[in-house]
């Protein structure tokens, strides 16, 4: 069976998941286009907390300018040197970069044949990848979709021990406004995933 079809059978729910990991991986590699930025401006929540985070998200994508949006990225991840937060697993669980963290992840990338981007030169621990890896597991973009207890077992290995801490640093972040945002969606959407998954553990 093709990867194509795999996908397709891939339940509503888990392919809405895959879409919100996709699209904070999207948010966190580069600074918004402004057709990300019209797409952050069209999103609606609901009553839910995630829906108030994404509402709220939705509403400075409308107020926000995309040179500012740039500005605020790089002062964010990039700056004079280093930006005001370093979004990789080895630096939030270690203190350093390219630490043990990064060398778990790179095994376990080779288990689910996840190979990096020839034009990726940032380590593979990043939040942004991690976004996308996730999202890819789960529908199948590198193989069969990925079972709930491989995604629970590479969620909690990589992401959970630093996401929300991760999500919350960049929601309070002194120059952040729409990564802010950005970074509310991500919290609550953590809180979902984590508690998911701990109630449908075996």
């Amino acid at each position: 069976m093709s990867a194509a079809a795999d996908m397709m059978d891939v339940a509503p729910e888990d392919r809405l998941r895959a879409d919100l990991y996709n699209f904070l991986g999207l948010a966190l590699a580069r600074p918004a286009d402004q057709i990300l930025l019209d797409q952050m401006s069209e999103l609606s929540g609901d009553d839910s907390d995630l829906g108030h985070a994404v509402a709220g998200l939705a509403r400075v994508a409308r107020a926000s300018k995309l040179k500012a949006v740039e500005r605020e990225f790089n002062a964010l991840f990039i700056g004079l040197g280093r930006g005001e937060l370093l979004p990789y697993a080895s630096y939030y669980l270690t203190g350093f970069l390219n630490e043990k963290p990064l060398a778990r992840l790179r095994s376990d990338m080779t288990a689910h044949q996840i190979t990096r981007a020839e034009n990726v030169f940032e380590p593979e621990d990043s939040m942004a990848s991690l976004m996308e890896i996730m999202g890819g597991l789960i529908v199948g973009r590198f193989g069969q979709p990925a079972s709930l207890e491989a995604q629970r077992m590479f969620f909690n290995n990589h992401i959970a021990p630093w996401a929300t801490h991760f999500y919350s640093d960049l929601e309070a972040a002194k120059t952040s406004v729409l990564y802010g945002s950005v970074g509310a969606v991500g919290r609550e959407f953590m809180v979902i995933e984590k508690e998911a998954f701990r109630m449908t553990a075996v």
